[in-house]
């Protein structure tokens, strides 16, 4: 697993045109990958099915925009994030997710969805890298992760209250 391999701090490229897919279960567990999922993590078909996605987030990533993420599709609604995620050898690749919940004909959540883009570097750069770093800072300079977590979310929670916005429009004003 990635979990084991060490970072290269390499980061890596996928085209602008290409769409990273997957799809999970209710506990997100992999159920499906197209090929540019499999050829950005490095790993084959066999080797994520049944996983959990985050076999492929590496340790610099805050947990915090994990929390939210997930607070949101199990809400039921719809996401837009800034994702580093972790190759099979170690190297990296920055994503903007569009994640949304799965559901059967009768409206009930059955898994989740994410489609991925290449985010704008600029974005990565000038906002969402120095404030992931800043996420992380707090969330590590915590006694335990429990409480990492929280203070990371107090203080997303701060910086929103400050701009005045909830979360779904500051992503928003970044694409602009």
């Amino acid at each position: 697993m990635a979990r084991d391999t060490n970072l290269t701090g390499k980061e890596v490229f996928f085209d602008q045109n290409e769409l990273i897919v997957s799809k999970t279960d209710l506990k997100g567990h992999l159920i499906y990958t197209n090929d540019v999922f499999l050829r950005m993590a490095g790993y084959s078909e066999d080797e994520c099915i049944g996983q959990p996605h985050s076999m492929i987030r590496p340790p610099d990533m805050p947990r915090t925009i994990f929390a939210m993420l997930w607070e949101e599709i199990q809400g039921g609604r719809e996401i837009f994030a800034y994702v580093m995620n972790r190759c099979k050898n170690g190297d990296h690749y920055w994503v903007i997710a569009h994640v949304t919940p799965s559901r059967d004909n009768s409206g009930s959540i059955i898994g989740y969805h994410s489609n991925r883009r290449v985010p704008d570097r600029r974005v990565l750069d000038g906002t969402i890298i120095p404030l992931y770093r800043e996420i992380l800072s707090v969330e590590r300079a915590s006694r335990n992760r429990k409480e990492g977590m929280a203070a990371g979310l107090e203080l997303v929670k701060t910086k929103l209250a400050e701009m005045n916005m909830e979360y779904d429009k500051f992503i928003a004003t970044l694409a602009a």
